[in-house]
């Protein structure tokens, strides 16, 4: 049977809980409808977020984001529920929706949201230089 789209989050154990590490998802063909003309919207979703317990699961993620198709949801208020359907799903240390709106009437909107564990925090980021930029203090 085809599948169908489903606003039910499916998750798995995070495979190494004890580490911060970062999943960056795509999702080039993300549509809704404009609530004021029922046009469609399209955006490109950039979903970062470092786990804790659980992760998301891809195809229910896919299938969830089919969902929105036909429904009329303005850009501000589609990208915070999708934000707050997946920290709600996940519980993740960090997580980061950015959506970038295609253009419409000469405007394009990115809408930017976020969601941080209460206490979480950022270790500090390691920036590492090419092997050939480092000086040779041997004599």
């Amino acid at each position: 049977m085809p599948s169908q789209p489903c606003k039910d989050l499916e998750t798995f154990p995070n495979p190494s809980p004890d580490r911060d590490f970062h999943i960056h998802i795509e999702i080039p063909e993300f549509t809704c409808l404009c609530p004021k003309t029922g046009q469609p919207d399209f955006a490109t979703l950039f979903l970062d977020y470092i786990p804790d317990q659980r992760c998301v699961e891809l195809k229910s993620l896919k299938l969830y984001v089919w969902s929105f198709r036909d429904e009329g949801h303005f850009h501000e208020a589609v990208a915070n529920r999708i934000l707050d359907d997946l920290a709600g799903a996940l519980a993740p240390r960090f997580m980061r929706l950015t959506a970038k709106f295609y253009v419409r009437g000469g405007i394009f909107t990115n809408v930017v949201a976020e969601h941080r564990k209460p206490g979480w925090q950022p270790q500090p980021r390691v920036e590492l230089q090419p092997f050939a930029a480092q000086s040779n203090t041997r004599g």
